[in-house]
């Protein structure tokens, strides 16, 4: 808890801003509540993480080095660098020395036995700009695809260029705004839970966060497809209205619903053996 609280004091500058970009911008969003999911796994785990404890050194000081480094390179090239990846090498810095102090206090043992709770630290890691600009693309073409499909498969008419679709009475752009990028993250976030709680085998984890990326991509084909339908034979006014604005929870949820039936045919009891229970 001391090497905790240093390490905040030391380091409340970026946490601070990264705590308040959660709260004003959507690709930010998840990352205030990573660190209490990451704290609630290893109470879930703490029996059988702390049964032996140790202070290593010899692991603890390299990781330690690193972290350091790694931030003192994004506070040297800060100027050079755009405010979303200077904080993304910041926070990267922050949680390898987290590790560290963890390493140092209860041993190499403990890592292993709370490995994905540790490592989900890392989530709170602002994706770095190329890397979030290219996530952002390939969600806006996949939903341009599905939605184009989609509107094929009905018999709606519709005249395609690019990212803008001429619909009857209409006419409607997939823009970067309707990747969604954040729901897309906390679906991606909530199958690496999933997959943890309820999955034993590492094949199985991976089939849950491969069936999850189609599922982004076809929950965000089906919600420009509603809205667009809903202003044609409803009210135009659906394409900048509270639906619009503020219905992503509704497709989240169906995405929820769509990846569920996954999640039931990978897990164990459908095999016999009972579910895993964190702890055993």
């Amino acid at each position: 808890m001391l090497f905790l609280g240093l390490t905040l004091a030391l380091f409340s500058a970026p946490l601070t801003t990264l705590i308040k970009f959660s709260f004003q911008q959507e690709e930010y969003s998840h990352v205030i509540l990573i660190p209490m999911l990451s704290a609630s796994l290893l109470l879930l785990e703490r029996k059988r993480m702390f049964s032996r404890t140790e202070t290593q050194w010899a692991v603890a000081l390299p990781l330690l080095v690193t972290g350091v480094l790694v931030y003192s390179f994004g506070q040297r090239y800060s100027a050079s660098l755009s405010q979303n990846d200077h904080l993304s090498i910041a926070t990267l810095g922050v949680v390898v020395i987290w590790l560290s102090g963890f390493v140092l206090c209860y041993g190499t043992r403990a890592f292993r036995t709370g490995l994905f709770p540790l490592l989900f630290l890392f989530l709170m890691v602002p994706i770095p700009d190329f890397l979030l600009n290219q996530a952002i693309v390939s969600l806006q073409a996949g939903s341009a695809e599905v939605s184009y499909a989609a509107f094929q498969l009905i018999g709606l008419p519709v005249f395609r260029t690019g990212f803008i679709f001429a619909l009857p009475g209409v006419t409607i752009e997939v823009a970067k705004e309707c990747s969604g990028i954040r729901s897309s993250l906390a679906l991606l976030i909530l199958s690496l839970l999933a997959g943890h709680l309820f999955l034993r085998s590492a094949w199985a984890k991976a089939v849950l966060i491969l069936a999850a990326l189609p599922v982004l991509i076809v929950k965000n084909g089906i919600r420009i497809v509603t809205l667009s339908l809903l202003s044609i034979y409803v009210d135009p006014g659906f394409l900048t209205g509270n639906l619009h604005r503020q219905g992503g929870i509704l497709f989240f949820l169906l995405a929820l619903g769509l990846l569920a039936p996954v999640l039931w045919l990978l897990h164990p009891s459908g095999q016999g053996t009972g579910s895993k229970r964190p702890g055993q």
